[in-house]
Formats: C-alpha cells, sequence, structure tokens
C-alpha cells in the first residue's frame, strides 16, 4: 500500500510498487532519470537495468502528469539483496529547476521512511557521487568503503545503521 505524504509546499508525494505505477507516472520518473544522470551528467549508460521492476519508486508531483514532462524529485528503494545485503536507496534525482529548495533532503528522507516501514532493524546501503558524501552524512550515512568509479563519475558506498 502507498504512502503519501504533502509536506512541501505544492507537492504530491508517492511511493508505488513497479506494478503499481501508472504508465504517466512511469514515464515522468524516467524522464527525470534520463535528463538528470544521461543528459545533464553526459553519461551514457543503460538506464534500464532491470531492478526498477523490483523497486518501490518515491516521487513527488508537483502538478498533472501526462503532458511528457518530468517528476519534480525520485528514488527507487531496493530491498535486501536485490543490490546489496541491506535495502538501498538509488536513483536519487531532482529536477533542475527544484534543487535549492530542499527537496533532494526530503525526497531522501521519505525514501528512508519507506525503507524503514517495509524492512525495520536493517541498516541503508548507497553508491553515493562522491561531491554529495557532505549531504549523506549529515542524514546519517557514513562511508563504507573506497572511493570508486561509477559510469566515470567517483562514487562511494556509504551505509547508515539501522535505527534503535
Amino acid at each position: 500500500m502507498p504512502y503519501f505524504w504533502g509536506t512541501m509546499k505544492g507537492m504530491n508525494w508517492h511511493d508505488k510498487e513497479w506494478t503499481a505505477l501508472g504508465r504517466d507516472e512511469l514515464y515522468a520518473i524516467l524522464r527525470l532519470r534520463v535528463d538528470v544522470f544521461v543528459l545533464e551528467q553526459d553519461c551514457p549508460y543503460s538506464e534500464l537495468d532491470g531492478k526498477d521492476l523490483r523497486a518501490i519508486h518515491v516521487f513527488a508531483c508537483d502538478g498533472p502528469l501526462g503532458k511528457g514532462l518530468p517528476v519534480a524529485a525520485c528514488t527507487r528503494v531496493l530491498g535486501p539483496g536485490v543490490s546489496y545485503a541491506e535495502p538501498s536507496i538509488g536513483r536519487v534525482a531532482t529536477r533542475r529547476d527544484m534543487r535549492g529548495k530542499g527537496l533532494g533532503r526530503e525526497v531522501m528522507l521519505k525514501s528512508m521512511e519507506v525503507c524503514m516501514a517495509h524492512w525495520p532493524g536493517l541498516g541503508i546501503r548507497i553508491s553515493a557521487q562522491c561531491y554529495l558524501e557532505t549531504f549523506y552524512k549529515e542524514l546519517g550515512f557514513e562511508p563504507a568503503g573506497e572511493t570508486y568509479l561509477e559510469d566515470g563519475i567517483p562514487h562511494v558506498q556509504m551505509l547508515r545503521p539501522a535505527a534503535n
């Protein structure tokens, strides 16, 4: 069952499993991810890796979907064993015109809530772009390994221990 939030003015928050996503929602999520990861970061890679089918998609809409526009922000939450032993949050993206307003923090907090609701007592692992390490530390994540290149961009795995 999806959770719904409404903390940032004008945002409609959703979390949905693959089978619950409507075609306009899926298009808007993928549009944002391609805009950010492929076009902005000039990183040609296979965005569709099969993991979306096993994910819970957390996303914010600031208007009606169905016009080909991207969502305002999104992540995908994966259960234990899909990417890591722990649940993980990835494909964190915020639309360019929405940056600097706290939306990235909010989408991460909501994604962490989803992890804790579905897999209580487990930590959360992410693969963070190194320039965002401080941002993720502020959310309770700590580096958990050496820096590595993923698609030509420096990354580091980070772990947020289970909440007590």
